[in-house]
């Protein structure tokens, strides 16, 4: 049901004949919906800005939410919404928090309420919070979702690192499943390492990985052969009993490959190969 330029204009003037009423109303009735998360001068601040925009809007006879002249309120609609996204509440308080203004309203009204043509009125105005509260619901999900995507990301990032172990010598110790997704992480920042570095050996660690499939298999493979397109002679360590079972019972190759049971015993190789020699020395008790 869409708003008549008389039914705006009407609740128009009523919004600000009783601004200091509604916004202190709005604000007591979105307070208890928000059990005490927010205090109640930035309550009022809110309600008060919102409730600004709905009188805006009503008095230049806006009829739907999609029409130009609900465009500022639209703005202050999703202003809310992504802060609410942001802080944590969920998108039920905040669309909650525009259905209030319903009530608000009703309590102004009071008696009159109950008349014919008022009535009337009141189930158009309502009709158009409505709209107003779910256009919120859709913007809190849409900005929710960009920010678990974001932070999805930075996880990812953070759960690949690469490490740089010696001259020449840079590790990636991977925890966890080892996806499609994350491959391509780790793909992405070990040959980018490796082109700041200058590094000619990488050590792949998959000793925090819990189980080695085919799947995993051709990631870490994959990964290899574009170290060494980058001319880095890559090694496998973590190699575990378990997991050297589960390799030979699936039949994976690794070819030529260099395989080591430990990081320790990586990052020993690679010295050997470089002409260092690794000596272990017994720590003298003080």
């Amino acid at each position: 049901m869409a708003l008549s330029p008389d039914e705006s204009g009407r609740f128009a003037n009523l919004l600000k004949e009783h601004a200091d009423g509604l916004t202190a109303r709005w604000a007591e009735l979105v307070g208890v919906s928000l059990q005490g998360r927010m205090t109640r001068p930035e309550l009022e601040r809110q309600t008060r800005e919102l409730q600004r925009g709905f009188q805006v809007a009503l008095a230049a006879g806006v009829q739907d939410l999609a029409d130009e002249a609900a465009d500022e309120l639209r703005a202050q609609l999703s202003e809310l919404s992504g802060n609410r996204a942001r802080q944590g509440f969920s998108a039920t308080e905040t669309a909650v928090s525009v259905f209030a203004l319903k009530e608000a309203v009703l309590d102004v009204l009071g008696d009159a309420a109950g008349d014919a043509e008022t009535l009337r009125d009141y189930v158009a105005f309502t009709a158009f919070v409505d709209r107003a509260a779910l256009f919120t619901f859709d913007t809190y999900v849409r900005v929710r979702e960009a920010l678990i995507a974001d932070q999805a990301e930075q996880l990812l990032e953070l759960s690949t690192p690469v490490v740089k172990l010696w001259e020449g010598v840079v590790a990636v110790p991977l925890v966890g499943t080892l996806d499609s997704a994350r491959a391509q992480v780790v793909m992405e920042r070990l040959l980018q390492t490796l082109v700041d570095t200058g590094s000619p050996h990488a050590i792949i660690d998959i000793t925090g990985v819990p189980a080695v499939d085919t799947q995993v298999a051709q990631h870490i493979l994959k990964t290899v052969v574009a170290a060494r397109l980058m001319g880095a002679d890559c090694i496998i360590s973590g190699i575990r009993p378990q997991i050297a079972q589960t390799i030979v019972a699936l039949g994976i190759e690794f070819g030529d490959i260099a395989t080591k049971a430990s990081l320790a015993d990586a990052l020993r190789y690679v010295l050997g190969k470089n002409s260092y020699r690794v000596v272990a020395t017994k720590r003298t008790e003080r």
